[in-house]
């Protein structure tokens, strides 16, 4: 939606996308093929599909340089071989010859990063960026992708389901569920033991594995995510919420001010509250 490349049956239904005090929304195609690789870029989940099979790296990691900045072909690629150097690619010269099947996961994700940043962008959106890598190459992208926000002074959008990486990547968090924020603070005050939390939010929290204390229980989330197209009434998250209640069935609530900068979706946002037997004689899930 950010840079409209929705499928021909998708479409924005309201709302803005506020960009450098535009709106995204109403800009011309013209407008937005210049946004998008320049000021805009975006590291794909699965870069085996992100990059085009038929060409090679030098030719790919060049256009962005041609297309925007306006580069000859020896500059852009002069400034290709920079960024494969700037990413930590291995004998980046033979690299640039090569073509993606050719490459690694973690190289592969290496050069779409490479991509996503040759025109120094502004804000960089990384869907799931380290889902297919083993843990090790995702360390390694994981600093990479820090060290250059550090040094670019880029912007991370990071889309991601591990909330291991939201705390090492995350200043703020904003925790969506059925396409709603239902929660948004920092990433401080989401990590924390603070008193008020949504119960998705608490609910994903339940079911990471904790190696500081063997005694912890795992409690998923019971049920399935709803249908798109058969969303329920209320409170989107109410059939697999174990403190919902009838208000919460029939009402939807929305983002409400709880202090210190933390917005939560959610008519009974503190835990201690919603925990007494006085909450439990109202649910309804239990």
């Amino acid at each position: 939606s950010i840079l409209r490349l929705l499928d021909d049956n998708g479409y924005i239904a309201e709302g803005e996308i506020l960009f450098e005090g535009k709106d995204l929304t109403k800009l011309s195609l013209d407008e937005m093929y210049h946004i998008r690789g320049n000021a805009i870029s975006v590291i794909f989940q699965e870069p085996m599909t992100s990059l085009n099979p038929v060409f090679s790296v030098e030719k790919q990691l060049s256009e962005p340089f041609m297309i925007h900045q306006g580069m000859s072909r020896r500059e852009a690629k002069k400034n290709a071989l920079k960024m494969l150097y700037d990413v930590q690619i291995p004998n980046p010269e033979a690299v640039m010859k090569q073509y993606p099947h050719q490459l690694s996961g973690g190289m592969r994700q290496r050069v779409m990063i490479a991509m996503a940043l040759a025109c120094r962008p502004k804000i960089l959106i990384a869907d799931e960026p380290t889902t297919a890598l083993d843990v090790t190459i995702q360390a390694q992208i994981l600093r990479l992708m820090n060290d250059l926000q550090a040094e670019k002074g880029t912007s991370i959008i990071f889309i991601t389901h591990d909330l291991g990486v939201i705390n090492e990547m995350a200043d703020d968090v904003a925790v969506m569920y059925c396409g709603q924020v239902v929660e948004k603070a920092s990433a401080r005050v989401i990590f924390t033991d603070c008193k008020m939390s949504h119960p998705y939010t608490e609910g994903l929290m339940f079911s990471i594995p904790r190696l500081d204390n063997i005694t912890h229980k795992l409690e998923p989330i019971p049920g399935v995510v709803p249908h798109p197209l058969a969303l329920p009434k209320g409170c989107k998250f109410a059939p697999r919420c174990k403190y919902c209640t009838e208000k919460c069935i029939q009402e939807e609530p929305g983002l409400i001010d709880v202090g210190d900068g933390q917005l939560i979706r959610c008519f009974y946002p503190n835990k201690e509250e919603r925990c007494s037997e006085e909450h439990k004689k109202i649910t309804v899930n239990n």
